[in-house]
This record gives structure tokens, sequence and C-alpha cells, in this order.
């Protein structure tokens, strides 16, 4: 009987130390980092959302890059993505590297560099909705999505608040 008592005790322990405890808690100040940290040296050669958009029209995929933009939303769920303003008034679309950190709400309106990689992609109705849902848009607003849309999406190994 102590035996089936302390595996439950074990378990019990267990699950919750290793349960996710949903948004990160933080106020996002200019130089905190989420992931690895970003080097000097990548923040001084940024580039602007823009400019990575006009890259990619000649290159679908770049394996490293840093970019430099405001943050204009966050995954309210997880903080598992982030959006980008771009120059051009263009939402730019970052995920975590396999989702191995998150970021606090408090990061919207910041600026940030991301390190990581880039590439277009045609993004999904279904995954645009899905989008849409987490960031707790009207309904009527989600099922005006009708069509895909082709976007830059950034995969972030690091994000650090710069401004």
């Amino acid at each position: 009987m102590k035996n089936i008592l302390f595996a439950f005790v074990l378990i019990g322990l267990s699950v919750s130390a290793f349960a996710q405890s949903g948004l990160p808690a933080g106020d996002a100040k200019v130089g905190e980092f989420y992931g690895q940290d970003v080097s000097a040296k990548a923040v001084k050669k940024a580039i602007s959302t823009d400019e990575l958009n006009k890259e990619l029209k000649t290159t679908p995929k770049i394996a490293k890059t840093s970019v430099k933009g405001k943050v204009t939303g966050v995954c309210p769920k997880k903080g598992c993505w982030v959006s980008l303003a771009t120059d051009s008034g263009e939402t730019f679309f970052v995920k975590m590297k396999d989702y191995a950190f998150f970021v606090p709400t408090a990061l919207e309106g910041k600026t940030v560099v991301l390190e990581g990689s880039a590439e277009s992609k045609t993004t999904s109705v279904k995954e645009l909705q899905h989008y849409a849902e987490d960031a707790k848009k009207p309904q009527a607003e989600i099922d005006a999505i009708t069509e895909p849309k082709t976007e830059t999406r950034f995969l972030a190994s690091a994000i650090k608040v710069v401004e």
C-alpha cells in the first residue's frame, strides 16, 4: 500500500514539475533575449524586413540571417509566434525553432533583432484561420479568410529586444 501511495505522489510531482505553465512572464526590457542570445555583431548587421523580402525574391530560402523589426503581435495563448511590421505595411510571421522557447505578450510594440532562417511560403486557409483564432479575432474576420497567402516566414532561434 505504501508503494502505491508513493508511486502516486511521485507521478503527481513529476507531472507538476514538467507541466507547461502558459505564457512566459516578463516585461521584454531592452537587452533581454529569448532562445539563444543574439550577438552584438548580429545586432549590428541586422537587415530590415523589407530588405529580407527583396532577398527572398531571388533566393527562396535563406539559411542564416538576422533581421530587425517592430513586433505587432504575439500569440496570446503560449507566446509561440510573433508578427513584425514591415515598411511596406505587410505582416512578417515568426515562429520559434522547434518550439524551444516562447515570448511574453509584453514583447508587442518592442523593436527586436531575430536570428534564424527565412523563406517565402504560401500559408493555407486553414492555417491562417488557426492563427486568427489564436489571436482572438472575431468569427466574421476568421470566416472572411478564404484565400491562401504568400508571405515571408521566419524560423527564429533567437530574439533580442533592442528598443
